[in-house]
Order: structure tokens, then sequence, then C-alpha cells
């Protein structure tokens, strides 16, 4: 059907403060872009100290300063050398464990690295659905120690020791404190913290072994702050946020394996069917500053990390960088920036589609949220 003139364009829909900010920092805060500015009007006949001459080296050294300090800093933190990189990532060689990865952002996962001749193990309670051979599917529900531990014996037997782990399952109840169930908390702890603790365990000693491997846990910015309706989710993903920054110091100072690396990716709101009935503001200027985050987004993130071979955290979208400041800021503040997001009232009519139990019967068939409503 033809769009009506009110309809917003494709390429409306795309553009957004991270597609603004990407182009600014391939533009005006670009050292290379911004160093050919003061040369520009020294050939047009400025010299010091005339003030446009000042200015501009000013900026310059500004922005490269920036630049630098936050290339320093990962390279302090993976012991990088300054004139050299690390060895080409090969990635034939890896065996890479997906937990949650028959749908949503671990099946993108799983299917992106098959296509890189990556061997390549999914863990989940349901099947996934490919064509690629190298996937193997092994059920497993990550909640239970035992069963992590069954199936971590028949991966290394049958496709070697996994190189890299993606903690990637992940389960929401949307309900009030007091309407949870024991079994809900049960759940989403058992599935949001526990099972990481259970696949590290599994896979981690050999990592420590062989003194290299990669280790990538996806978590989200409600584990750093508060929403309504998200006690438990908050909470499981908070003590995931801390499990990661603890581990990572582990590796360094007690096991001694720096060449473990560790890679934590914070996201916003991701289109995927767990969060799809979430309710969000259809408003311009919320869309353009709080945009959701599709799954390729996720998936392009995470390769990029295993290709760089660096520890680092990774904020998805731009406005998830500033997350980790709102407890820092005055209680005024902070309480317009939660009603600014909306993020206490979009689980209001929150209709769990995933991660359902047998006494939660099969998901309802409803019309779900969406971007473009």
């Amino acid at each position: 059907m033809e769009a009506s003139a009110t309809e917003s364009t494709p390429v409306f829909d795309n553009f957004d403060i991270d597609l603004l900010v990407k182009v600014l920092a391939h533009t005006a805060f670009s050292p290379f872009f911004v160093f050919f500015i003061p040369v520009f009007y020294y050939f047009q006949g400025s010299r010091w100290p005339s003030p446009v001459l000042v200015l501009s080296s000013g900026y310059y050294l500004v922005v490269a300063a920036f630049w630098f300090i936050r290339w320093y800093s990962r390279l302090y933190r993976n012991q990088g050398s300054l004139l050299f990189k690390p060895a080409r990532f090969d990635w034939g060689e890896q065996i890479v464990v997906v937990t949650g990865g028959s749908s949503g952002i671990g099946e993108l996962i799983a299917n992106t690295l098959a296509v890189r001749n990556v061997t390549v193990a999914v863990l989940d309670v349901n099947p996934i659905e490919t064509e690629n051979y190298n996937i193997s599917y092994y059920k497993c529900d990550v909640s239970k120690y035992e069963e992590v531990q069954a199936v971590a014996k028949r991966i290394q037997e049958e496709l070697g020791h996994p190189t890299v782990i993606i903690n990637n399952a992940g389960v929401v109840q949307g309900k009030r404190l007091l309407d949870l169930t024991p079994e809900d908390i049960q759940q989403t702890f058992s599935v949001n913290t526990l099972g990481h603790f259970w696949t590290l365990k599994a896979f981690l000693p050999e990592m420590i072994k062989q003194k290299k491997g990669h280790i990538i846990n996806i978590a989200s910015i409600a584990g750093m702050v508060g929403m309504a309706k998200m006690t438990d989710y908050c909470a499981s993903k908070a003590a995931l946020v801390s499990l990661h920054e603890s581990l990572r110091y582990e590796l360094d100072h007690q096991y001694r394996t720096p060449g473990v690396r560790t890679t934590l990716v914070v996201s916003g709101h991701v289109l995927t069917r767990m969060f799809a009935t979430v309710h969000l503001s259809q408003n311009p200027l919320y869309k353009f500053f709080v945009p959701s985050v599709p799954p390729v987004t996720i998936a392009k993130a995470v390769i990029a990390a295993l290709d760089e071979q660096h520890s680092r955290t990774i904020y998805l979208p731009f406005y998830a960088n500033f997350v980790p400041v709102l407890p820092l800021l005055p209680s005024f503040l902070r309480d317009f920036c939660q009603w600014l997001s909306g993020c206490d009232y979009g689980m209001e009519d929150f209709v769990k589609l995933s991660g359902r139990r047998p006494e939660e019967g099969p998901a309802p068939e409803i019309a779900v949220h969406s971007r473009a409503d």
C-alpha cells in the first residue's frame, strides 16, 4: 500500500543521534580532519597569534588529546604495544559457545560467526533453525549447573575446548516486586546471573590454562539504573556487571592471564522478541535521542570486539555512555532524566513472550508495540 504523506520515510526513521555522532566523529571531531583547519587558515595568510589560528589550533589539540587518551586507555588495559598490533585473529581456529543462541541476538551472532567459518556451539532450551553446517545445537538450560557441566563435557569431546564464550541468554518478567512469584525471581537470577557463573566455571579453566580466550557478556543499562516493574531484571543485570568487573581483575591479578579478554556489552532497548511488548514513546525527539538498537548492531559490536582482541565495555546506543553518570547527578536532575526516558511506564502493557515456563503456558498471539506504530 502506498505510504501517506504524513508517514516517515526510511531515511528519517534511520536518522538519530547515533548516526549524527558517527558522522561528527569522522569530521568535526576527527583529529585528521581538524588538523587541516589551522593549516588552511595559515595558507590563507593568518599568522600567529591571530585569534582564528590560535582557536583552531587549540581546538585541534583538545580533539587530539581526547582521542589519544581514549586510545591509550584501551591500550593500557590490554597491555598493548605502542608500535605493534596484536596478531591477526584467526576466525577459522575459533570454537565459540553462544548461550541463548536460538533466537534474537544470539541467533544472529551464531549465524554471523558461522559464515566466517567459525565452529559454533549454541546452548538453548529450544533448537536453532539454521542452514549453517558448522553450528551445533546443544539443548541446555543454562540456569542449571548440572546441565551446563554435562553439555560442556560433550562440547569438549565433540568440538574441542571453546576459545570464546558469549553469555547472551536472558529473561524478563515485567512485573512489580510484590507481583513477582518466587518462581519468577528464581528464573530471572538463574538465567541472567547464575547461568554466567555456570558457563564460566565450565569453560574458563581451559582458557586460563592456555592463557588466551575471550568472554563476552551481554548486559543492559538496566544493570546501572533502576526501573519500575524491572526490580528482578535490574538486580540480575547489576550482578552481571559486577561479576564482569571482578572477573577482569581476577584474570589480571590472581590468575595472571590478561590474555583472556573480557567484553561487556551494555545496551538500551533492543528490538528482539523478549522486549517486543515494551511501550516506547513515539515522540520524534525521543526516537532521535533514545533510539532502539537493532540486533544486527549488537552482533556487529561483538564481531568487532573479537576481531580487535581487546577487553572493553561497549555502550549502545550513544546515550548509554551517560547512564553510569546518572546516579551521581543531583536528585532533581536524576528524576528528570528518569521521567524523560519514560522507563518507569514502558512496561505497563508488557506481556512475556520468551522464556515462558511450562506453568505459564504458551505465549499469547498479540500485536506488539513497535517504533513505527
